[in-house]
């Protein structure tokens, strides 16, 4: 969803660096083979994840969601010399679009793809992580930001995305939808604990930035 209107949405884009040609042939056979292709990250945010982890430079990132591999590969382009990004998905179907691109891009052997429960791989990871991106299912936001933050280097960068679940943060309630419950629970947490500093951006559906004290 777009918060701006479209004439600005069109100019900011226009203005933003190009999508990488790789990705333009993720995006599209994203569009063409899978599912749900909506939960793709759009080249817009790709720039602005692949420009927030070059400013960082990280050694370590972990993905909760790698879908089909495009905002790792994004994530990816500002990892630090012999940096590592790890990615979890429980989502076994998407592991072939997923290793396609990782291997024809120059990051191949700098991703580390997990399938299965995030909530059950995190613990047992003894990584201390520079830059985290949140971008699996809603539900689980608190609970993933819970197992992560005392993984995460002081200074360290979490983003999350949809934290405006296409403006339902701001509609009335029902009581019946547990995703957009557990957002506006997650996006006050954000705001209110004073290990952090958030921001949240309304870019595309969007994108808290958080850093940790």
């Amino acid at each position: 969803m777009h918060f701006l209107p479209e004439n600005i949405d069109d100019y900011a884009v226009a203005h933003s660096q190009a999508e990488p040609e790789l990705l333009k042939e993720l995006h599209r056979e994203t569009w063409q083979k899978v599912l749900n292709p909506r939960m793709l990250s759009g080249a817009y945010q790709g720039r602005l994840l692949s420009l927030l982890s070059k400013i960082v430079r990280p050694k370590r990132i972990l993905e909760i969601g790698t879908y089909t591999g495009y905002a790792t590969l994004c994530l990816a382009e500002g990892l630090s010399t012999n940096g590592m990004i790890f990615t979890i998905d429980i989502n076994e179907e998407l592991q072939e679009i997923q290793q396609k691109y990782f291997n024809k891009s120059d990051y191949k052997n700098q991703i580390v793809s997990l399938v299965g429960n995030a909530l059950e791989i995190i613990p047992d990871m003894n990584e201390a992580f520079d830059m985290v991106f949140i971008d699996a299912d809603k539900s689980n936001y608190i609970k993933y930001f819970d197992l992560i933050l005392p993984k995460m280097t002081s200074g360290g960068l979490i983003l999350t995305d949809n934290v405006l679940w296409s403006g339902k943060v701001i509609e009335k309630l029902d009581p019946k939808d547990l995703d957009t419950k557990v957002l506006l629970e997650y996006n006050k947490k954000l705001n209110q604990d004073d290990r952090i500093e958030t921001v949240l951006l309304p870019i595309r559906d969007g994108l808290t930035l958080t850093r940790v004290k």
